[in-house]
């Protein structure tokens, strides 16, 4: 059974004028005005095209936690947000994936995101299936893992079925990791053609890229082009190894775009609650690991939550998990340097287990 939230600013929203609403200060930063109108009555390579120019509002977030800008969208972001992985993205956990994402909105968070590759599809449907009554509720964002137009057009059409809506907030370019990714991204038939279109024609309202491989090659392409957003893996072990927060994190500020981070606990590796499987049930080689890991999870979130980021994308198992993860988040307050410094050198030990997404054919 999903719980209904009804806070008073329900009541108070009802009395008084949208005009009046937008003049105030909390309210006018819970609105989303980026992007041109949609199109009515109109159909491209089978891609709805429809009017939709309401605004994204969960009346829940600015209780719950602290908010802050999605860079220059206009829009006001809890600091927790909902990724579209772990339990998810799993085929026959539809029933428990309906109950986290519903948990999820009703415990105030407002930004939800996934992607066309996560579980073949699986997570798009089943946050699809929320989507279909909560869409105004929440910021929604998916990726396209084609380098072409043609596929990622293709991979629009199936992401807005799955997901049950028309339109998205954000449409991403997932997991750049090579320089011959971004040269073919930006060539004669590249998916930013894709990306493009879909924003002039109203289907998407902001365009990102996403990547956790290598700092360099996503610097070249937020040069290269101005987006709206970028989801960077960030972590307290970041900082050991082909660092992020150093080297991508002060250019994207520089520019104003929205960033997000992920990877948190990268898959709970970096926890140290987390007990490693028997190693020859580890059949992924790059998250072959003996060792628990060596922080907990309230300081995984609080160290992201204490970068200059809008906000922090987190995949969970079940319930509760999500539930403490929004308690961490409503009693955030940020860590000093020394704090922050004395996280990262906890995680030392496990640097490889908690960055195994990164590039590791060069020695450290």
């Amino acid at each position: 059974m999903r719980i209904h939230f009804k806070p008073l600013i329900i009541i108070i929203m009802k009395k008084i004028s949208r005009r009046t609403f937008l003049s105030d200060g909390v309210a006018a930063a819970a609105v989303v005005t980026v992007g041109k109108p949609f199109v009515e009555n109109k159909k491209e390579n089978g891609i709805p095209l429809k009017k939709n120019d309401e605004d994204l509002f969960n009346p829940v977030t600015f209780s719950a936690m602290p908010t802050r800008s999605l860079g220059k969208t206009g829009y006001k972001v809890g600091i927790l947000s909902l990724g579209g992985q772990a339990t998810l993205e799993i085929k026959g956990m539809e029933e428990e994936s309906e109950k986290i994402i519903n948990r999820a909105i009703d415990l105030g968070i407002n930004y939800i995101d996934t992607a066309a590759a996560y579980g073949q599809g699986v997570s798009q449907l089943n946050i699809g299936r929320v989507m279909k009554t909560r869409r105004k509720e929440v910021w929604l964002s998916t990726k396209t893992h084609d380098r072409t137009y043609d596929g990622s057009m293709r991979l629009l059409e199936e992401s807005l079925k799955s997901l049950q809506t028309d339109h998205l907030d954000l449409w991403q370019l997932h997991n750049v990791q090579r320089q011959d990714q971004v040269d073919q991204i930006f060539g004669e038939n590249g998916a930013i053609k894709a990306l493009e279109k879909a924003k002039a024609e109203g289907i998407v309202r902001n365009l990102g890229i996403t990547g956790h491989f290598e700092p360099i090659v996503l610097l070249e392409a937020i040069r290269r082009y101005p987006f709206d957003s970028i989801l960077m893996a960030l972590n307290a072990a970041d900082v050991h190894y082909l660092s992020f927060k150093n080297h991508l994190l002060p250019e994207a500020l520089k520019k104003g775009i929205a960033i997000i981070g992920m990877k948190v606990t990268t898959r709970s590796r970096i926890l140290s609650t987390w007990t490693p499987p028997p190693l020859d049930q580890q059949t992924d080689e790059r998250l072959r690991t003996p060792k628990p890991g060596t922080i907990n999870i309230r300081e995984a979130l609080t160290y992201n939550m204490s970068l200059p980021v809008s906000t922090t994308i987190i995949g969970v198992d079940n319930i509760a998990q999500l539930e403490e993860n929004v308690k961490i988040a409503s009693e955030f307050t940020p860590l000093s340097q020394a704090q922050m410094e004395e996280i990262e050198y906890k995680t030392l030990p496990v640097v490889r287990q908690a960055l195994y997404f990164r590039r590791w054919d060069i020695g450290v």
